[in-house]
């Protein structure tokens, strides 16, 4: 590359235009073109036709043949890096520019997994229409890691999440420790025994995890719920016996109900009461998830975005609260 064309380069960047670098990002996730122009809602044609109109700007090739698909440059990896930061730095502008304003009106979306929506998020939804009258919130049922998908291209602005560690220092998939977000932790939320009527421990007054040893369990079907239950059962020094995985808590209980095992669930899951279930807390040592909400980075400041995050932490105590 000459010295003028590279000079050329660096003046083309004042020009940048945001919507190509998320589609360079969105390629980098993705790792097809085929399944960034799905999430984009665009065509393979136009993804390549953005990504080939940046690399032109810059004055750098982006993507380079690997057999049938396409794979980052090298300058691809720099631009996503600083790109990054430019994201961040939008997200601040617009934070401030909406501080500028009352904070009482606006729109924020959330997203969260099925057992956050009755305990929490709509309670906090209800708070703001107390508190807020005029910011409205819109509300939709994700799971990571596409939630995280969905926060980063800005179809929503906060997401609920959880995983097994009260501090944010783990890297993963579903937006842990990523520059890109900023995590905000809303409770610890412990599991609670189920156990069917006229079970031996009913009337103990301790109770701990290992005195359910020689049970039969039922556990989730995957996820995190599974492997929690499954690991702090190992914790407390057996391996448990498991009949039935089921993925609907309504369905867990009735299965309790039926005398087919016992199961743990989370205190935030809230399931219909069945008469014939009790659902008892652990004396001490009780398997937990850390229950966090997560903002792009940058976006925690705008007042709207905070008010959100403010209802939602409340909500998420009393939802834990016994």
């Amino acid at each position: 590359m000459t010295e003028r064309r590279q000079r050329e380069g660096v003046r083309d960047v004042s020009d940048l235009d945001l919507r190509k670098l998320r589609v360079l990002r969105e390629l980098s996730e993705r790792g097809t073109v085929s399944a960034a122009a799905q999430a984009l809602h665009l065509t393979p044609q136009a993804v390549s036709q953005q990504i080939s109109a940046l690399g032109r700007e810059l004055g750098v090739p982006l993507t380079e043949p690997s057999g049938r698909r396409l794979r980052l440059t090298g300058a691809a990896r720099i631009v996503l890096r600083h790109a990054d930061a430019v994201f961040t730095q939008v997200e601040q502008m617009r934070a401030e520019l909406a501080a500028h304003q009352s904070g009482e009106r606006g729109e924020v979306a959330v997203a969260g997994f099925s057992t956050t929506l009755s305990a929490l998020i709509l309670p906090a939804v209800a708070r703001l229409r107390e508190t807020r009258p005029l910011l409205r919130t819109s509300l939709a049922e994700v799971d990571p890691p596409e939630s995280f998908s969905l926060l980063q291209r800005g179809e929503t602005d906060v997401v609920i999440s959880a995983d097994t560690t009260r501090a944010p220092g783990t890297a993963g998939e579903d937006g842990r420790s990523d520059g890109r977000f900023h995590r905000v932790v809303l409770c610890d939320d412990p599991f609670d025994i189920a156990l069917p009527a006229g079970h031996r421990l009913l009337g103990s007054e301790r109770l701990l995890l290992g005195d359910l040893a020689d049970e039969t369990w039922i556990f989730a079907t995957t996820g995190l719920c599974h492997d929690i239950g499954v690991a702090a059962c190992t914790a407390a020094g057996f391996t448990p016996q498991a009949s039935h995985a089921i993925g609907d808590w309504d369905a867990t209980l009735a299965a309790v109900r039926l005398g087919l095992g016992v199961a743990l669930v989370p205190r935030l899951a809230k399931p219909v009461p069945r008469p014939e279930v009790t659902i008892r807390a652990f004396s001490e040592r009780a398997p937990s998830r850390t229950v966090f909400a997560a903002v792009r980075e940058g976006s925690q400041t705008s007042p709207e975005i905070a008010a959100v995050l403010d209802a939602l932490r409340t909500a998420a105590r009393a939802a834990v609260a016994r």
